[in-house]
């Protein structure tokens, strides 16, 4: 058993941190709010992103990131997309040279348009190993321990099968693969089109509709991603097509959700008020949209879903104009 830090306190990496200690690791859980992490040493719960699910023996909290990455042989990051750069920026200065540190986060840096694990090279450094876990997964259930594949995805062979064997249990089956680019971009661009299948939820547009969103997503997600380096088979595996089918239709997508408040007529504002986690898909979808013009892929969904986001174009009206475009061949390699 290993001593493995996890960086970042809500639902995601509270869940991975009860999970790894199930299976007896010594597990540094790491918050920056000091009051969440005196409260969760206190009750073992964590009432604010996890309510009910209790923290295993083999789980400490933490506010020094210091303590948590100096003992550890794996760092895992579960932090927002656009917070990750800091988080591991203090944590490279504590962590062992030769340990690995895997992105639990999955979104698109703004202004660099970096994926996680690029972000994290960009502070660790080329020679420190980056390992991807990405999949369908809600962390209220990976933490009840139900079952859940995930991916896990690493240039270093040695990183990948690391994670394999260390998160392995009854109720987590990891696959490997190299790719990832796809592993990423899916993970990434799926809470964006999740936000579509809210708004076509709450508008009653029908199962036909949803069908078509979410196919139509997947295409535009995989144009991408290809067009990055990524493989089509990543796009129709776990990644990909399992991570988008779960967030589109799962009541406990938090991408989802916003989508059905904004189809019905509540102002964004007014909709992240009442949250306290992030739903990614609102921070991804203008840097994927950069990304599809630095490498001529089209995101038509995407594009209308941002302008729903910004205010500019109603649900209803972002409808219309899918519906309305010029009609192409399905197999139309750069447009959709």
């Amino acid at each position: 058993m290993h001593t493995i830090a996890v960086l970042g306190a809500g639902s995601w990496g509270t869940a991975l941190s009860v999970h790894l200690g199930r299976l007896g690791h010594d597990v540094r859980l790491w918050g920056r709010d000091a009051a969440l992490v005196a409260r969760l040493a206190e009750t073992r719960v964590n009432a604010d992103y996890l309510p009910g699910v209790v923290l295993v023996d083999g789980v400490h909290p933490t506010t020094s990131i210091a303590d948590a990455v100096r003992a550890a042989t794996l760092v895992v990051v579960a932090v927002p997309s656009q917070g990750l750069r800091a988080v591991v920026h203090q944590a490279v200065a504590h962590a062992p040279p030769a340990v690995p540190f895997v992105s639990a986060a999955k979104g698109l840096e703004h202004g660099t348009l970096f994926r996680m694990s690029q972000v994290i090279a960009d502070e660790a450094g080329p020679t420190r190993p980056v390992a991807v876990l990405s999949g369908p997964t809600f962390a209220a259930e990976v933490a009840a321990g139900l079952p859940t594949a995930v991916v896990v995805a690493s240039p270093s062979a040695d990183a990948a099968c690391l994670v394999q064997r260390e998160f392995r249990g009854p109720s987590l089956r990891l696959y490997a693969t190299d790719d990832v680019a796809g592993v990423e971009i899916g993970g990434a661009l799926k809470n964006v089109v999740a936000i579509a299948a809210g708004v076509v939820e709450s508008l009653g547009l029908g199962q036909n509709a949803m069908a078509a969103l979410i196919t139509r997503g997947l295409v535009e997600i995989s144009r991408l991603a290809t067009a990055m380096g990524g493989r089509p088979d990543t796009l129709a595996g776990l990644s990909g097509l399992g991570d988008l089918v779960l967030t589109c239709t799962g009541h406990r997508s938090r991408n989802r959700q916003v989508g059905v408040e904004l189809g019905r007529g509540r102002s964004l504002e007014d909709i992240l008020r009442g949250q306290r986690m992030v739903a990614e898909g609102l921070r991804t979808a203008q840097a994927a949209l950069d990304l599809g013009a630095r490498h001529g892929v089209e995101l038509p969904i995407t594009e209308q879903m941002e302008a729903v986001i910004d205010g500019v174009r109603t649900p209803k009206a972002a409808l219309v104009e899918l519906m309305l475009r010029p009609q192409k061949s399905e197999a139309d390699a750069r447009r959709s």
